[in-house]
C-alpha cells in the first residue's frame, strides 16, 4: 500500500478531498548504538562541520566549537546555536515586511490567503507541497493552512532575519535542513502541524489528512536524522535489523491499518504518540514511569503491555499486525 502526501496548501484546499501528491517513502538509514561506534574518522568530523555549515550558515570556527561542545551530536549543537541567538545578525526591514504582506494579502480582505499562497510559493520557487513550509507555517505561526496573518508574518520573518524574496529562499534552504536533522525543531514543526492541519472547530484530523501529513514529515524526520535519536541521546538501529527500529515497513503498516480501519479521525493523542514511538524507536514507552532501556517494546512488538497508557488505536493497531499476521503473536514465539 502506498500513500500520496498532501504538502501545505492541502488537499481539501488544492482539489476539494483526497490526496494530491506522490508518494515519499522513508529511508532505511541505520544508526548504530553509540556504545559501538568506532572514534569519529576525520573525514566524519568534516562531514558534520559540513552539515553544521550548510544548515546553519555559520563558519567553519562556530561550527566545530559547537559541535566539541555537545559531542558531536549534530542536532544538539544545531538547537543550542539557535537558542542562544546564533544566525540573526540581520536585523529585518519591518516596512519591506509590510510591503511583501501586502503584496500577497487578500485584496478583501485582511490576511494572506490561498490565492496569495500560490503567488508566494511561485516566487520563492518552492513546490506547495514541499515539506518546508510546514516549517514556514510553524515560524510564522499560520493558524490554518494556506493563511498568514500579518502579525505572525512580521514577527516571523523577522525572527528569521529576512525582508527579501531572496531572503526568504536562503532561509528555506536552512529550514529544510534542520527540520531534518534538528529532533527538537522537528517536534515543535510536528507539534504545529496537527493544530495547522485541523479543521476549524474540529479536535481530531481527518483520517486523509492526517495521513497524507504523516507522509510529508516521518520520511523527512527518518532520512534526515530527527527521528533517529532516543531520549538518552544514543544513536539507536532504525532500520529494522537489529530488535529496535521503526522502518518504512512499519510506517506502511500503520497507514494501512488507518486505512482499513476508518474512523472519525486521529486524536492529539495519537498524532503524538507515533512521533514518539519513531523517535524512541519503542524504547520507554511502556507507562510514563518506565524511562530505563530495559522498558522496552520490540520492532515485532512482542513486548507491547495492552494495560499501559496507550492511545486505544496504538493498542488497535498492534492486536492488527499481529491478526494480520505481520508479526508474531506471543503465544507463537
Amino acid at each position: 500500500m502506498t500513500i500520496e502526501s498532501t504538502g501545505f496548501i492541502g488537499a481539501s484546499l488544492v482539489t476539494g478531498q483526497g490526496l494530491v501528491s506522490k508518494t515519499q517513502r522513508p529511508g532505511n538509514t541505520r544508526l548504530s548504538p553509540t556504545a559501538n561506534q568506532q572514534p569519529q574518522s576525520k573525514t566524519s568530523k568534516d562531514a558534520l562541520l559540513s552539515d553544521f555549515c550548510s544548515i546553519t550558515g555559520a563558519s567553519p570556527k562556530d561550527a566545530k566549537r559547537y559541535l566539541d561542545k555537545h559531542q558531536r551530536r549534530l542536532d544538539a549543537a544545531i538547537d543550542a546555536y539557535y537558542q542562544e541567538g546564533g544566525g540573526r545578525t540581520t536585523v529585518a526591514s519591518t516596512s519591506k515586511l509590510n510591503a511583501l504582506f501586502e503584496k500577497y494579502k487578500d485584496p478583501n480582505g485582511d490576511e494572506i490567503s490561498i490565492d496569495g499562497t500560490i503567488q508566494l510559493c511561485q516566487d520563492l520557487k518552492v513546490d506547495p507541497e514541499n515539506v518546508v513550509l510546514l516549517a514556514v507555517a510553524y515560524e510564522l505561526k499560520s493558524p490554518r493552512v494556506g493563511e498568514w496573518n500579518k502579525k505572525g508574518w512580521v514577527e516571523g520573518w523577522s525572527r528569521l532575519g529576512c525582508d527579501t524574496v531572496d531572503g526568504m529562499k536562503d532561509t528555506l534552504t536552512r529550514l529544510r535542513a534542520k527540520l531534518g536533522s534538528d529532533s527538537t525543531y522537528f517536534h515543535k514543526v510536528y507539534d504545529h502541524t496537527f493544530s495547522f492541519a485541523r479543521t476549524e472547530g474540529q479536535r481530531s484530523l481527518a483520517i486523509d489528512t492526517a495521513l497524507a501529513f504523516w507522509n510529508l514529515l516521518l520520511p523527512t524526520g527518518l532520512t534526515g536524522g530527527a527521528l533517529k535519536h532516543d531520549l538518552t541521546g544514543e544513536d539507536i538501529d532504525m532500520d529494522g535489523e537489529g530488535s529496535f527500529g521503526w522502518t518504512d515497513e512499519h510506517t506502511q503498516w500503520w497507514f494501512q491499518f488507518l486505512t482499513e480501519k476508518g474512523g472519525k479521525g486521529v486524536s492529539k493523542d495519537t498524532w503524538m504518540m507515533v512521533r514518539a514511538q519513531m523517535r524512541q524507536s519503542w524504547l520507554r514507552l511502556i507507562n510514563n514511569s518506565c524511562l530505563t532501556s530495559s522498558c522496552s517494546i520490540d520492532s515485532q512488538f512482542l513486548t507491547h503491555d495492552a494495560e499501559a497508557a496507550w492511545p486505544s488505536a496504538i493498542d488497535d493497531f498492534v492486536a492488527w499486525a499481529r491478526a494480520t499476521g505481520k508479526v508474531p503473536t506471543p503465544e507463537a514465539t
